[in-house]
């Protein structure tokens, strides 16, 4: 930690505030001054030159999965250069605590986050240190052992609360009062200890077709641990709702405002489609946020400002299961190379995978697309590359889209990996969300889906692309993933540029930033005991990113310091009885 000076820019304060010249100065981890032609204060302070430069808040990453790779991962690459200083883990329902004395319960909560997020589950087992059974113990054992270029905050998964109390019977059935009243328990331990509350998920189906653990769940469990969100002022409650395969998001966002009514709960659910396929829904859903806020419910929709990428993997994927083909996914289970290579050969295999396109998998799917399928990455590399599957079919004959990719990947390697071109967004919408006052934005799936590349970086098209092309200001673009999302979780000082406040911040040239094409790196566990790739970016970059006062990246890189520190929600009146 050193004294800065950052001279000559132009301030962004993560409030709304018309942008204005002044210098920032740093002493102490916080922000000391900010004003007009500020003096140096001796040799011990380090002068940062931002003639031309903006200087803000640093970029807060409210949708992450770091949870497990962050153990084995913890530069959080490439995030630093994107001007990010705070994650927020736990999301979607999946965390790794608390957890039960029953390593098959563990196990369980393993397999569901590495299934879902395509996280090694082998790593996962032997990289964390498993010395916690409740969220409080998790989080001492996170300080005490995991150093991040980044802050960090979590929510504590509603899926690993039931396995940790029910075991294995947390999937089939609902759970009795006892439980339910253990499972109190345990939310209200976590979020004693700083959890930014409950995350509870309504999406999600595994490899098997079985609904997550949290679809057991009857009404009274929920409204329970609401109501121990209530006895926590600042806590959320985060519900990932399905906007994207069954498309039973506006039922289920019905059901929560009924559950959660008379409650002085924060609920974010997931959220705004912002995706052209997914427009059959979006009136409803507009209508119901319309009326939550004219209620004065405090209900936040997230929502994606970038098209996720969908990429076909037959090492670990999600995305053959979760589009309803249960046969290929055959193939990402198969447990060797050579079993991959067999089944992709074989005719029954190839027979039954014909019919699963044609009749199982959803028509938005990367199946039933082969002119937006790209065969762009192949493992030993004698192609054909860089062209989409309908072309492949063209130039060989092969009449089914299925027999195509089988024989392509076949011919490549069962490495390699065949890419989805994005989504068509809709952009009248998303630029509705990013001046609503009950919105989430910047959300990305960052440290999950490595080889699928989600999240860094991603939130620099807010700047490349939307404040470049005239369609926001530079306020509305820092506010959207500063100010308003440290407003959203409470986690106060953080977001904004004011005297005193911790100093996470960023100084960039809106000139000199792009979202960087990936590019592969090969530093990943495979899950059958060797190392792949996964995608990274090169730097945005940012001229400077501080963290609690301490640069985590400059003119020459990453620096490899390691200054994050646990954040938790604090309301002004939070605890204020137990701190007295």
């Amino acid at each position: 930690m050193g004294d800065y000076l950052i001279k000559g820019g132009t301030v962004v304060d993560g409030k709304l505030t018309p942008a204005y010249r002044a210098d920032v100065r740093v002493a102490g981890g916080v922000i000391a001054e900010i004003g007009s032609d500020l003096a140096p204060r001796g040799d011990t302070e380090t002068q940062v030159d931002a003639t031309g430069c903006y200087v803000t808040p640093g970029f807060i990453e409210p949708h992450t999965h770091f949870d497990a790779t962050m153990w084995w991962q913890n530069d959080l690459n490439p995030l630093p250069g994107y001007g990010a200083t705070t994650i927020v883990m736990g999301n979607c329902g999946f965390s790794a605590a608390p957890i039960s004395d029953d390593v098959r319960a563990r196990d369980e909560v393993v397999g569901i986050f590495a299934f879902f997020e395509d996280i090694d589950k082998q790593a996962f087992v032997s990289e964390l240190p498993w010395d916690w059974r409740k969220w409080s113990e998790y989080k001492a054992s996170m300080v005490s052992k995991v150093r991040m270029p980044l802050n960090y905050a979590a929510f504590v998964g509603h899926i690993a609360i039931r396995l940790a109390v029910m075991g294995l019977d947390a999937w089939d059935r609902a759970a009795t009062d006892d439980e339910i009243a253990r499972m109190c328990e345990l939310l209200d331990d976590a979020c004693q200890a700083g959890a930014l509350g409950l995350s509870t998920n309504q999406l999600d189906f595994d490899g098997d077709e079985r609904p997550v653990p949290t679809f057991a769940a009857e009404d009274k469990e929920f409204r329970a641990l609401f109501e121990v969100l209530a006895r926590h002022p600042g806590t959320i409650c985060q519900v990932v709702m399905d906007t994207f395969i069954r498309l039973t998001c506006p039922a289920t966002l019905e059901k929560f405002a009924r559950l959660s009514e008379g409650l002085p709960i924060r609920i974010q659910w997931g959220g705004l489609p912002t995706l052209d396929f997914q427009k059959p829904i979006l009136a409803d859903l507009k209508r119901q946020h319309e009326q939550l806020k004219a209620e004065g419910r405090d209900f936040w929709t997230a929502y994606t400002h970038v098209s996720p990428t969908n990429t076909l993997s037959l090492t670990k994927s999600l995305i053959f299961a979760q589009s309803g083909d249960f046969v290929w996914h055959e193939v990402v289970a198969a447990d060797s190379f050579e079993e991959k290579e067999r089944l992709l050969a074989d005719p029954e295999w190839r027979a039954r995978a014909r019919e699963s396109w044609d009749t199982k998998a959803w028509p938005h799917s990367p199946m039933n697309n082969p002119d937006r399928l790209e065969l762009r990455n192949s493992d030993n590399g004698v192609g054909p590359m860089n062209l989409t599957l309908s072309d492949y079919m063209r130039m060989t004959g092969i009449e089914h889209r299925s027999d195509a990719m089988a024989d392509w990947i076949l011919r490549n390697g069962v490495k390699s990996t065949v890419h989805m071109s994005p989504f068509p967004m809709n952009e009248e919408v998303i630029l509705e969300l990013i001046r609503d006052p009950k919105s989430l934005g910047n959300v990305s799936d960052a440290g999950a889906h490595a080889q699928m590349f989600c999240g860094p970086g991603e939130n620099m098209l807010y700047f490349t692309y939307y404040v470049r092309q005239g369609k926001i200001t530079i306020e509305e673009a820092v506010h959207v993933q500063t100010g308003k999302i440290a407003e959203h979780f409470n986690l106060q000082g953080r977001g904004v540029l004011a005297v005193g406040n911790p100093a996470d911040i960023t100084v960039f040239n809106i000139d000199e930033i792009e979202r960087r094409p990936e590019r592969k790196i090969y530093d990943t566990p495979d899950g059958m005991g060797g190392i792949t790739w996964r995608y990274t970016r090169d730097p945005a970059p940012m001229r400077l990113t501080l963290v609690n006062g301490t640069p985590t990246f400059d003119r020459n890189g990453p620096t490899g310091e390691r200054p994050g520190e646990f954040l938790s929600p604090v309301a002004e009146f939070q605890y204020a009885a137990a701190a007295e």
